[in-house]
């Protein structure tokens, strides 16, 4: 498995992900207090401001410093070997940031504020669409959240579920229903408008502040209503292909490397007294070593190689690129599994102790079935652009 800089570019690529791996070393000392207590890391997310991460993805002409998606994801997989749960949740406000700047789907009076806050104070964001009712709004659902026409605004009213990073955003677009009409409204709220309930008490990914999110009566004016469509109709932060998502397979590998350097260490230390060596020469454990091996390296040139494949192309072109990306997330997540179970296995019974790094690994690895796109959805999705090429 080539090392941590096989993929690292330039200079200016390699300072940045020096600072992101001495992070990611910090977070790996914090990690198991805040999954054991299924608390929100806001140590780590503070630190994340301190350093200025938060405005890596935001553009140039604002303060930040624009990098690419295909560096975005370096600096997402290495924060995800420190702490998974502090890479998901802050991917989803990077990622963010990067659609924004790619899609222009705010206007620009509005995006200009967002941005300058994630530069000046540090300001977090994230889209918050599913609801206990419809589901993830990739499955098309109405949402049942309204927004209700007044005077200079709307009235909204609704919960919104798998609210990730909500104990930190400042910005928050949620989708609502319109009122007497048929279409769909998202809108731009600020933190003072939502009142969080904390349901986030899962198996995997416990720090990630996932909880569901309340609107009452929240008076959201004119100038924050972003966009509206129909129920179907793509919104206009798809229109640049979802290079952006690829922020959720980098962190899956980065847990699944995680979990290979501690394998890798156990093998070459460990020597019960029936050996006469360590285990890593036992043949069936390089098996083992090697089939994580290839399962990585697989996973991670087909990765950085769509993330580059985006960066340097057109609008139309990353469109078409959208079945692709869905493939990277399942072929990664799944393959993050496989590594995680192998390692496992490597370790033995041990790794199955709390207090060992590998049991929280494999609870976080698990969550990445769940995150958008969903494999049934890629299938389909590389099916048709199978039979559209043939036919």
């Amino acid at each position: 498995m080539p090392g941590d800089q096989w993929f690292v570019r330039n200079r200016e690529e390699q300072d940045r992900h020096g600072l992101i791996q001495q992070v990611a070393t910090e977070f790996s000392k914090t990690a198991p207090q805040y999954d054991e207590a299924g608390t929100f890391p806001h140590e780590h997310i503070n630190r994340l401001r301190e350093i200025g991460y938060v405005s890596w993805t935001t553009p140039r002409k604002y303060g930040g410093k624009e990098i690419s998606l295909y560096e975005m994801l370096l600096h997402q997989e290495q924060l995800a070997r420190g702490d998974g749960s502090t890479a998901l949740a802050m991917g989803w406000h990077m990622g963010m940031m990067l659609n924004l700047r790619a899609s222009l789907a705010f206007p620009e009076e509005i995006f200009a504020e967002v941005a300058r806050s994630v530069v000046e104070k540090g300001a977090l964001i994230n889209s918050c669409a599913s609801e206990p009712a419809t589901g993830s709004p990739s499955r098309g659902g109405r949402p049942q959240t309204t927004a209700r026409k007044v005077d200079g605004g709307y009235i909204i009213n609704g919960r919104k579920t798998f609210s990730t990073l909500s104990p930190a955003l400042d910005w928050i677009l949620v989708t609502a229903g319109l009122e007497g009409e048929t279409g769909i409204g998202e809108f731009l709220l600020t933190k003072k408008d939502i009142r969080i309930v904390e349901t986030w008490n899962v198996l995997g990914m416990r720090a990630t502040g996932s909880h569901d999110i309340v609107m009452e009566e929240v008076f959201v004016p004119d100038d924050y209503l972003i966009s509206t469509l129909e129920a179907g109709e793509p919104k206009k932060r798809n229109q640049d292909g979802g290079g952006w998502l690829l922020h959720v397979p980098a962190c899956y590998m980065g847990v699944a490397l995680n979990a290979r350097d501690i394998a890798v260490r156990y093998a070459a230390s460990y020597q019960p007294n029936s050996l006469p060596h360590p285990i890593s020469e036992v043949d069936h454990i390089q098996s083992k070593l090697g089939a994580m091996e290839l399962k990585l390296l697989s996973a991670r040139t087909l990765m950085y190689d769509l993330a580059s494949r985006w960066d340097d192309a057109g609008e139309a072109e990353r469109r078409s690129l959208r079945p692709q990306f869905g493939a990277v997330k399942t072929f990664t997540t799944n393959a993050a599994m496989e590594v995680v179970d192998l390692a496992m296995r490597v370790v033995g019974a041990r790794s199955l102790w709390k207090d060992m790094t590998l049991e929280r690994l494999y609870r976080d690895v698990r969550a990445g079935l769940h995150n958008p796109p969903m494999d049934d959805v890629v299938y389909k999705s590389l099916t048709k652009e199978a039979i559209r090429e043939l036919t």
